[in-house]
C-alpha cells in the first residue's frame, strides 16, 4: 500500500473533520518512528561495507543507524566489549586483523586496527521515508495496518480520543504478529540449540 492509500485509510479510521494533511503526515511519522523503536525483523536489516585501505581506529555508523546485529571482518565476526575493557587497548593500537570492538557514541572502535579488507555491518536501521504518495517502503507494503494504527495512537492522544485504548491495543496486536512472523521465519528450517560459551579458538 502506497503512502496516499496509508493516509486515506488512517484519514478513514480516525473519521475527524478537523484533520489535515500536515497532522495526518505528522501522525503517520510519529508511528512509523515508534515501529523503528521496537520491531527488529528482516525487514528493518540492512548491511554497509567499509572498505578499507589504511590503518582504521574507527568506523562511523550509519545515519540510519538503529541497533547492531553483526560485525565481521572477512570470516571471523568481532567480540563487543564494554569500554571498561577496551579501553586499555588503546594505547596499543597496533595493525591487525580487527577481534574486538566497542561503540563511542556513532563511531566503532576496532581492536587491532585493520589496515586492508572490507568490514562488514549488518544492523537494524531506519525505514526508507515517504514524501510522495506513491511512494512505498518496505514497511508499508508488508504492514500497512501497523502505519496506520501506529499514527493512530498519536492522534488519539493529540484529540483526547475516547478510542485510544482500542488503537493501542489494534497496534500491539499486529506489531506483535509482524514480530512472530519473523522469528519464526528465522527459526524455519533449522534446530534451536545452545551455543557453548568457550569453543577450542578461545583458549
Amino acid at each position: 500500500m502506497n503512502y496516499g492509500d496509508i493516509k486515506s485509510h488512517f484519514n478513514d479510521l480516525l473519521n475527524r473533520s478537523d484533520i489535515t494533511t500536515a497532522l495526518t503526515t505528522r501522525f503517520l511519522d510519529q508511528g512509523i518512528a515508534r515501529i523503528q523503536r521496537q520491531l527488529r525483523t528482516p525487514m528493518n536489516e540492512k548491511v554497509r561495507n567499509y572498505s578499507i585501505t589504511s590503518q582504521t581506529a574507527s568506523v562511523t555508523v550509519p545515519n540510519d543507524f538503529i541497533e547492531l546485529v553483526s560485525l565481521y571482518y572477512d570470516d571471523r565476526e568481532l567480540r563487543r566489549l564494554p569500554m571498561s575493557a577496551f579501553r586499555p587497548m588503546v594505547s596499543s593500537a597496533y595493525e591487525g586483523k580487527p577481534i574486538y570492538f566497542t561503540r563511542q557514541q556513532a563511531d566503532l572502535l576496532l581492536h587491532p586496527q585493520p589496515a586492508s579488507g572490507t568490514l562488514t555491518m549488518i544492523y537494524y536501521g531506519e525505514f526508507d521515508a515517504m514524501s510522495a504518495d506513491s511512494d512505498e517502503n518496505i514497511l508499508a507494503k508488508a504492514a500497512p495496518d501497523l502505519v496506520v494504527y501506529g499514527g493512530l495512537t498519536f492522534a488519539a492522544d493529540f484529540y483526547l480520543d475516547n478510542r485510544a485504548e482500542v488503537f493501542e491495543q489494534k497496534f500491539n496486536q499486529f506489531l506483535g504478529e509482524v514480530q512472530e512472523q519473523a522469528n519464526d521465519q528465522e527459526l524455519s528450517g533449522g534446530t534451536n540449540s545452545i551455543r557453548p560459551a568457550y569453543e577450542y579458538g578461545d583458549v
